[in-house]
This record gives structure tokens, sequence and C-alpha cells, in this order.
């Protein structure tokens, strides 16, 4: 079974390039020349010379004794919050960022939602002398700020978008929008999603992760857990474990206050089949096709849809899809935080939450991918803490 994409930029029945026509210039140009740049020695040695000296990988495989303890299995988390700018979000934008410069680009836009691929998008603008446009929802401005702050510290300029729920969607459109009008940029998204080749060069970045856990195991894991929104981060952790079924993977949507109301991100349980941002997925809409706002208190997941890679997985049954409400994701962050002293992202505060809902072996080898450090959640974690009686911790 193939769960990688086909040559027309399909993952089975998802995928694809549905674009205006204004924009089908650039996405042609990545899909014609971004295969032959990537595998060149020259790009691949400044891509892994950055990424070790400058993002600090191999990022650490942790084990965590108490949690282990707890949970009767034995569990690690892949480090992914202690990349330089707190997250694995800079694997990727590294990545795209070289091969901008390599097809002559020198403004890059992006859109962001938690912040942390706005700030590694503006990290590597500075590192190699790029233009920098971020556009972020004004809701997630306010809920991130020191992302803002940091962001424009490195010289990008942020855009406040205001139409829509003011989220992670919204700044998507947007940014799509500015690239209409000046298909000289290079949009550098931060997800697996948007059209083809998009959800496959972030897969191919990202797979640096499980190529790290591979080598740092003697022996591969039973469980790999992640978080998923758009599904970076799960794209990254899964992605040499695919085609090895002894290997269980486990993604973790966000349900905001429930998969059966209507404040929601769970698109593989509450989504139908349509276009989204350029590609074919499940998503959250309406039954005459309409999105359907998303919530989350994540602004990361914040999104009405899921990658199509992932939504060929789900279908294909290679990844088992669980979910998280709100609540259980801020107890399970807190819980990391006092047991073993790390602050987790909200974001990946969802993918802890599998803990409680899936029964180890105490043979079992458990790797969940800490995606983000919880610096820009600290405000939320402590109204949490300070007003909610924690249970079980």
């Amino acid at each position: 079974m193939n769960f990688f994409v086909d040559k027309n930029g399909f993952y089975g029945e998802f995928g694809g390039s549905f674009i205006p026509e204004m924009l089908s210039h650039n996405v042609i140009e990545l899909q014609n020349k971004y295969k032959n740049i990537i595998k060149s020695e020259k790009f691949q040695n400044l891509y892994r010379n950055i990424l070790k000296n400058f993002v600090g990988r191999p990022s650490p495989l942790f084990f965590c004794k108490k949690y282990s303890e707890k949970y009767k299995a034995k569990i690690y988390l892949k480090r992914e919050d202690l990349n330089h700018t707190g997250s694995h979000k800079i694997n990727n934008t590294v990545g795209q960022a070289i091969l901008a410069k390599e097809l002559g680009k020198k403004k890059i836009i992006a859109e962001t939602g938690a912040g942390q691929h706005g700030v590694a998008t503006a990290t590597v603008c500075a590192l190699m002398d790029l233009k920098c446009l971020i556009f972020m929802g004004e809701k997630d401005m306010h809920r991130q700020t020191s992302n803002v702050t940091r962001m424009k510290s490195l010289g990008a300029k942020v855009v406040s978008v205001t139409s829509g729920e003011k989220t992670l969607k919204d700044a998507v459109n947007e940014a799509i929008r500015y690239w209409i009008n000046h298909p000289n940029s290079y949009y550098l998204i931060g997800s697996t999603v948007g059209p083809h080749p998009y959800p496959q060069m972030v897969a191919d970045f990202q797979s640096v992760i499980s190529e790290e856990i591979k080598n740092q195991l003697k022996n591969n894991p039973n469980y790999i857990i992640a978080c998923i929104g758009g599904g970076s981060n799960a794209a990254g952790s899964f992605y040499h474990f695919l085609n090895d079924k002894s290997v269980n993977l486990i993604a973790v949507e966000a349900a905001g206050l429930g998969v059966r109301t209507n404040k929601t991100s769970a698109s593989i349980f509450c989504g139908s089949k349509g276009v989204l941002h350029g590609s074919m997925t499940l998503l959250l809409q309406d039954k005459d096709g309409q999105v359907i706002p998303a919530h989350s208190i994540s602004p990361g997941l914040d999104y009405p849809g899921i990658g199509p890679m992932h939504s060929n997985l789900f279908v294909k049954k290679r990844v088992r899809f669980i979910h998280a409400t709100d609540n259980e994701a801020l107890i399970l962050g807190c819980e990391l935080t006092r047991l073993e002293g790390i602050i987790p992202a909200l974001e990946s505060a969802h993918a802890l939450v599998a803990l409680r809902k899936i029964v180890f072996k105490t043979s079992d080898i458990v790797v969940i991918t800490l995606s983000g450090r919880g610096d820009k959640d600290i405000d939320v974690y402590e109204k949490f803490s300070s007003n909610k009686k924690l249970l079980n911790l």
C-alpha cells in the first residue's frame, strides 16, 4: 500500500493542486524544479549544516522516568522544543528558504497561527537576508503576543488579519491573496497543506524528525504519537515508519470543546471531503461546502482542515486518530510541567492526552513528539492552574 504522493500530487484520493490561474506559474515552477534542487549535493550540504550548527539538531530523545512509571511504559519525548526558535517549524523554513533563494526569490511571505512558524520564518529570513511578511489572525496575535514581538524583532512585517474568524485559516487566505498579486514573492507554507508540491515538500523537510528517532533508538518504537492540525510535525514523526506496520502511529486532533459541539478543530472526526487552500482533503464544512469555523485553545491547531497526506493515512487506516479537548490538553500540559520539568506548547500538550487513552504494555517503547515549547502559552497555563483543581497530578 502506497502512503506517499504520486506523480500528479495525490495521496490516494486526496491532494492535487486546485489553484487560481494566476498562481499556476509559481506552483508549476515549484513542481518542476524543487526535487532536483533539494536532491542536489549543494542543497543538502547547506541544509544539513544549518540544521546542525544553527538549529541545533539532532534534537534529544529524552526518557521520562516519572511519566514512564505513571503510565507503565517506556516513554520518550522527541524534544523539538529545544530547536532554535522553540519548535519543529524551523526544519521546514530552513529548507524552503534555501529553495526560495535558489529560485531567485528575494521576498518571503508566510502565514502563522501560534506564531511558531512565523518566528521560524522570520529567523531564517534574517539569516539569509530575505524580506519577510507574515500574515497572522488578529485573534491569534492577541493570544500569542510574545511571538508577535519576536517576529518584529527579527525584522519581519506582521500583518493583522481581521477577516473571518481572525485565526489561521484566515491568515492563509490573506497570504494566498497577497501571493496572487505579488507573484515574484515566495510563499513559505508552514504545514502539510496547500497545493502540490507543498504537502510533500513540508513532509520531506520535517522527515528529519523520524530519521533521527530511528538513529536514536536501538529498536523501533512500538508507538509514535504526535498532535495534528495541518500536520507538519506528525508527518515528520511518522515519515520513516509509514511502511513498518510494527510501529503504531497515533495522531491527536484538537477537539476543542468536544467533537459533538460546534467548537472543534477535529477535521477527521467531524469533517468531510472537499477542497481547502488548494488541495482535496478532509475539512470542516456545511452541507453547501462552506467552511465551518474551527476552535481550539491552541492557535496552531485552530484550523478547519488537515493535510491530504494525513487524510489518506486515515482512510487507509495506517494512522490511528484520536482527539483531545482543550481541558484535557491543559491538564496533561500542566502534568508534564510538574512531573518532568518541561513546559509543552499547547499544541504538543494534545499529543500527551494519548497517554490516558491508550493501554500500553510495560515493555512498549512510546515516543511522543514534543513539537514546541510552552513559553508562549504560559499565561494560559497559569490562569488554568490557578482557577481549576488539577486531577491526578
